[in-house]
């Protein structure tokens, strides 16, 4: 086990229903990383590019970014390019995780440099199965890059 602190999950979702639901599932599936949410696209660019400086943020890039595709302001997609365009930021792993099921709009994602792609489900138990299959996955089985 790593003596440095665990690194966040960012999850950007304007919904509070949707990020509730993700924070019960995070919970029973014991997930140890710190979970922050931006409400918009605005706002996670504000932290990812600038981390460190707004007070109460942590002062470290997230492990994973969990998108949504539909914020307000600035949308999931052009999140998503900006943080793949930046040097500092594209090794990030940034997860999709949209309402939509459209080939289109998961096409877009990869073309933009998504990590994966995952549908919300309507229903919790398989949203709870999701987001097992996502940490064990990303925060367990998978290598991340160290990004600071």
């Amino acid at each position: 086990m790593s003596v440095f602190p665990l690194k966040p999950i960012l999850v950007v979702e304007d919904s509070v229903e949707d990020f509730t639901a993700l924070g019960r599932a995070f919970r029973k599936h014991a997930l140890r990383n710190p979970v922050l949410r931006c409400e918009d696209g605005d706002q996670a660019l504000e932290y990812l590019q600038g981390y460190g400086k707004a007070v109460g943020w942590p002062q470290t890039l997230p492990a994973i970014v969990l998108l949504d595709l539909n914020l307000p302001g600035t949308d999931g997609r052009t999140v998503l390019s900006k943080l793949k365009q930046d040097k500092r930021l594209h090794c990030i792993p940034v997860i999709i995780f949209s309402t939509s099921s459209n080939a289109r709009d998961i096409e877009d994602c990869y073309q933009l440099g998504a990590n994966s792609y995952l549908t919300k489900p309507i229903e919790y138990a398989a949203l709870e199965e999701k987001i097992r299959l996502t940490i064990h996955y990303w925060l367990e089985a998978s290598e991340l890059p160290v990004v600071n």
